[in-house]
This record gives structure tokens, C-alpha cells and sequence, in this order.
């Protein structure tokens, strides 16, 4: 990223209208049904091939999205806790892709759970809390951690990105504001193996109302459990409305830690 370019914004959501098929996609799909399910304005695109496999794909010119690094962290995690079989993945001139297993369980952000968001909350919460513990911190070889982060941050701060371009609680900071602040960290509260984008869509809760597994680990790494809890439950604000923040809380067996909550959502907007 050349220094005078502001890190780009990734927005993500179900697909509106058609989404082009890069060619690798349609080879791997072999005739059967292929379906869009997820879109983000990066130019990464997921389908579903059939009943029992998904497929991600990046632009070749998009290196935020890594995801032969995914690969790696889903073989990774996938001896300790539910996550998507790596099947398949390549590379041509156009992108790359990641093929994986379709796993039990639906986003919480689909019916029937975008429904049903206390639920949904509360398995997002309990699930993260399962995710937490499952993953062994002392073997993990990825980092998410603050100081890797926070670099990542203040570049892009001197690259010349602005809270005016965050999110809305962020946006009547300056970027003076907004670097003190990243520069005044809370103390670790616990660390372990984060996913890294615990954002609601990428838990799947069960027909029990269970939460099943959990997808999309581009990011997994060690960090304090904060920087994933902070992220988890502002998105059920923009994915349910207000409201259910307090239910992921519950799910995961924790009470708000608004300072770090704080701070680790406008290191999230930051990087």
C-alpha cells in the first residue's frame, strides 16, 4: 500500500444483485448449483457449490485478503474446535481461493436466527467463550495481539486515515485524538487464541439454538480475549439493533469491561 493511500474499509454483507463468477470458481463448481452468499467491497466473494462445500475467492491484487493464510490457521484450529475442513485452493493471474467443507449450523445473521437475536446473541457469546478455551494460546503460531495491531494502526493513521471515515462513534475524534488514544492501551486482561473477526455472521448456531462453529478465521491469532468480546458485541448492534450486547455478555460468562470495549473497538476501526 503506497504511504499516501488511507487503508481501506472493508464492508461486508449478503449479496444485493448479481455477483460475477471468477473462472476458477465455475471449474470448481462442475455443473452444480452455485449460489452467492456473502460479498465485501474488497472484491472477495463466497458461493456455496452444491450442498456440501464453500468456496472463497480474492482478487489477485487484494493482499488484505489472505487466504492462504486462513488455510493454514483452519488446519491449525481444527484439532481443538468446530471450523471448516480446508478441501482444496489455488492461485491463477485473476485471484486466489479457498475451498472448504460445509459445516452443520446457519450464520446468526440469517433466518431463522436474524429473527431471533436474543438467541442468537447468546449463542454468539457461548460459543466465543468455547472458541476461548478450546484453543491452546501456549501452541498457537499466529499473532493478533495489541502491538502488532496497534502498528498496523498508527501507519495508517501517518498514511493519512481519519476517524471522519470510521465508524459513527469514532468520527468526531481527530487522528491527534484518535493516536493518543491507541497510544494509552488498557492493561491485558486475559490472552488467549482470538478469532480475529468474531463478528456475528461468522458463527453458526445450530436447529438447538446452539451455536455450531465458527467460520471466516483469516485473522485468528493470540491476543486479549477484549479485542475479540469488543467487536462480537458491536455487531449485534449492526446486525439486530440495539439491545443485545448484554446477551453475548451473558453467553460468555463475563461482565462489560467498557474500557477495554472502548479501546478495542477504535483499534479495530483503526486497523
Amino acid at each position: 500500500m503506497p504511504p499516501e493511500t488511507p487503508a481501506p474499509r472493508e464492508i461486508r454483507g449478503l449479496p444485493e444483485g448479481p455477483v460475477p463468477v471468477p473462472a476458477a470458481v465455475a471449474d470448481l463448481a462442475a455443473g452444480v448449483p452455485l449460489e452467492p452468499v456473502w460479498v465485501n467491497s474488497l472484491g472477495g466473494r463466497t458461493f456455496r457449490l452444491g450442498t456440501s462445500r464453500y468456496v472463497k475467492w480474492a482478487p489477485a491484487d487484494v493482499p488484505e485478503i489472505d487466504l492462504p493464510g486462513e488455510a493454514a490457521r483452519l488446519l491449525w484450529a481444527r484439532p481443538f474446535t468446530p471450523v471448516p475442513e480446508v478441501l482444496d485452493g489455488g492461485a491463477d493471474e485473476e485471484g486466489t481461493w479457498l475451498v472448504t467443507a460445509a459445516l452443520p449450523g446457519r450464520s446468526a445473521v440469517v433466518p431463522p436466527w436474524v429473527d431471533r437475536p436474543a438467541e442468537a446473541a447468546a449463542a454468539i457469546g457461548a460459543g466465543l467463550r468455547a472458541l476461548h478455551d478450546a484453543l491452546p494460546v501456549g501452541e498457537c503460531p499466529f499473532d493478533w495481539s495489541l502491538d502488532a495491531r496497534l502498528a498496523t494502526a498508527l501507519e495508517h493513521l501517518d498514511a493519512g486515515d481519519t476517524p471522519a471515515a470510521w465508524s459513527p462513534e469514532h468520527r468526531e475524534l481527530t487522528a491527534a485524538d484518535a493516536r493518543a488514544r491507541l497510544l494509552d492501551p488498557p492493561p491485558l486482561d486475559q490472552l488467549v487464541v482470538c478469532h480475529g473477526d468474531a463478528c456475528a455472521p461468522n458463527t453458526l448456531v445450530g436447529t438447538d439454538g446452539r451455536w455450531s462453529a465458527h467460520v471466516d478465521l483469516g485473522r485468528l491469532g493470540v491476543a486479549d480475549r477484549w479485542a475479540d468480546l469488543a467487536v462480537a458485541t458491536w455487531s449485534t448492534v449492526w446486525n439486530y439493533g440495539p439491545g443485545y450486547e448484554d446477551h453475548v455478555y451473558a453467553g460468555y460468562g463475563v461482565t462489560p469491561d467498557d474500557e477495554r470495549v472502548t479501546y478495542y473497538r477504535l483499534l479495530w476501526d483503526a486497523t
